[in-house]
């Protein structure tokens, strides 16, 4: 017990009924479906992410066991790192908001381009719940193909400051939480705060223990919450990390490990999300308006063995830097029997990166001469543009006792960089979810949506060797998918779903170079998407999930998720 209060936050949903006896019973609600996500969506909460084997207080990790999510160790992807792979797709197709707040990065040493890492940056201590959608995705969510990840926090304690200091095998970490605002007549404060503070010491460690890698990470992270009135909330979050990573040689290594050793990247990386939401209840609904900002700076050097500085045998340089400034703005409310939402969504991206690969070394004979050249990747790139977007969603139910009910989605999604980026005719996906009662525990669920996603900022940078952005008229990624499934509620904490998927991909990046699907990529450390590519490929993923959900209940809970896939990408 670490002697800080718990709050326990209760939902409530809104409904007007005639009543003439009210008996209040306690449970844990296992239903996580939206009419306008009916299926392929996963919900865990706070006591299960901390209670998870295996999970290690990482978010990340704890996603991984979730029916459609492959890991570290799936397609290729090292096991030790926090790439989500679901369905089939790459690590880079998915999105994660953080209280309404879009977040690209949520791992420490991510690669740029995708969004994998050996270490969550995330304190489990601070979420209330997350929620995982792996397909039917509502409209508002822009730039996802395989799933839409969000993270819901908990408010500060409102009535007194309290926090934790908490050591473990690889980390230290500082909790504090309190009002910021003195107390209403009711006693409870109307600003409230979480900050944390968390600094690893694995490179003390590892060299302890005489091995070979040197990571070192700070994280910080916080939240306010301020009540502006009855029906206005304003929330404020911040999310940062700073990361370096380097090598050493352990004392009995030989020669040739040395030599290995010495010729790595190494890699100093820094980002942080700011933003700001606000939500203002009206008559029938509610809206919501956010604000964000996310910075990401990336360097990485490589050199051959011992010649660390020697600019003459440099492998690799990279400084890069993205910019991502984002306001959305979206309304929900009803009328009569009809659920609606609709929103614009605006934002303004900046990129820069300098970089220089050497793929091979001149060959030389024994006179200085040249036989073969060398192989060199350089160029020098800044763009700045913007994305913009729009959506719009109906849901309503019909037969007795809504035992029938429909949802369907519009969005449409543009930029000013691209060749056909202004086209906005091009990216309308269009979306419907179907759920029928077939009991009342018993639901019948399917799904058919078109998603797009425009290709990462280290694509759309890149520059060939007269100087022109080599990829400017690569058009959007596009997925289609088509799920249906079952879900059983035998119990009120208990959950079964089946679930059948097939998701189509059209023209999706492919190395000039090498002719590799961008798919295939993004589950090492560095950067993907420095390089010429064609918008080719194609590809398909298709499978079955069954998943078991036992909610914590009397001090046990349980998850059992199998899933089997199959993923093909081509070049055309």
């Amino acid at each position: 017990n670490s002697g800080n209060a718990n709050i326990l936050d209760l939902e409530l949903g809104a409904g007007a009924q005639s009543l003439g006896e009210v008996t209040v019973t306690a449970n844990r609600a296992i239903r996580v479906s939206t009419p306008e996500t009916p299926l392929s969506v996963q919900r865990i909460n706070t006591e299960e992410i901390k209670s998870n084997p295996g999970g290690n207080f990482d978010i990340s990790k704890v996603v991984q066991t979730l029916p459609g999510v492959g890991g570290g160790g799936t397609g290729g992807m090292a096991a030790f790192r926090n790439d989500i792979v679901i369905r089939g797709g790459a690590p880079n197709e998915n999105v994660y908001y953080l209280d309404g707040i879009e977040v690209p990065v949520i791992n420490h040493f991510q690669t740029q381009g995708s969004s994998g890492g050996p270490q969550g940056m995330l304190n489990v201590s601070f979420l209330e719940d997350v929620t995982l959608s792996t397909s039917a995705f509502n409209a508002r969510y822009d730039n996802a193909l395989s799933s839409v990840l969000q993270f819901r926090q908990r408010d500060g304690n409102p009535e007194r400051v309290q926090g934790n200091l908490r050591t473990s095998a690889t980390e230290v970490a500082l909790t504090l939480e309190g009002p910021l605002s003195r107390r209403d007549s009711s006693g409870v404060a109307r600003t409230t705060f979480l900050a944390s503070a968390r600094r690893s010491y694995l490179q003390v460690l590892f060299k302890l223990i005489d091995l070979p890698i040197r990571p070192s990470y700070w994280d910080f992270q916080f939240k306010t919450t301020t009540k502006l009135g009855p029906k206005t909330t304003l929330t404020t979050l911040g999310l940062g990390a700073i990361d370096k990573f380097r090598l050493g040689v352990p004392r009995n290594a030989t020669p040739e490990t040395e030599q290995e050793l010495r010729q790595n990247p190494t890699a100093d990386q820094w980002n942080y999300t700011v933003g700001v939401n606000l939500r203002q209840l009206v008559r029938k609904g509610y809206l919501n308006v956010a604000l964000s900002r996310t910075q990401l700076d990336n360097q990485l050097d490589q050199f051959q063995a011992g010649a660390e500085g020697d600019e003459n045998r440099r492998i690799l340089l990279t400084r890069s830097g993205e910019t991502e400034t984002k306001l959305r703005a979206d309304v929900n409310g009803t009328a009569g029997q009809w659920a609606y939402s609709y929103g614009l969504m605006g934002q303004y991206v900046q990129y820069d990166n300098r970089f220089f690969n050497r793929l091979r070394r001149p060959v030389l004979d024994a006179q200085g001469n040249e036989l073969q050249p060398g192989v060199d990747v350089r160029f020098q790139t800044a763009i700045d543009f913007g994305r913009f977007g729009a959506f719009g969603q109906l849901t309503r139910s019909f037969l007795a006792d809504d035992r029938l009910t429909l949802s369907a989605g519009l969005r449409t999604d543009g930029n000013s960089l691209t060749d056909d980026g202004r086209d906005l005719l091009r990216t309308l996906s269009p979306r419907l979810s179907a759920s029928y009662a077939l009991l009342p525990t018993l639901n019948l669920n399917a799904s058919v949506g078109r998603y797009y996603k425009l290709p990462v900022n280290p694509v759309l940078g890149f520059r060939n060797n007269a100087g022109r952005l080599a990829n400017q008229n690569n058009q959007y990624l596009r997925s289609d998918h088509y799920v249906t499934g079952l879900e059983w509620l035998p119990a009120p904490a208990t959950r079964f779903t089946l679930e059948g998927f097939y998701k189509k991909y059209a023209d999706y990046p492919v190395t000039v170079r090498d002719g590799i699907s961008l798919a295939n990529l993004g589950g090492d450390f560095g950067a993907i998407g420095n390089e010429a590519v064609t918008n080719t490929g194609q590809g398909r993923a298709y499978g079955v999930e069954f998943f078991f959900q036992q909610k914590l209940t009397r001090k046990v809970f349980a998850v059992l998720s199998l899933t089997g896939f199959r993923s093909e990408f081509t070049r055309r």
